[in-house]
């Protein structure tokens, strides 16, 4: 059952990160023009990760 739960929540993240790197696109097209760089595709990136390991 806590292995579900953890499956699940991670799974939640996973997605809320994605709606939030979408939602965040023009924003970080502006701050890259500034030379600055935001890091969602990192934290999708170990959220993906975390959600493949727990799968298993």
């Amino acid at each position: 059952m806590a292995a579900r739960l953890h499956t699940a929540t991670i799974f939640a993240l996973y997605q809320l990160t994605l709606l939030a790197g979408i939602v965040l696109l023009p924003v970080a097209m502006v701050t890259e023009r500034l030379g600055l760089r935001l890091p969602i595709d990192r934290a999708v990136d170990g959220l993906n990760q975390a959600y493949d390991q727990s799968r298993k």
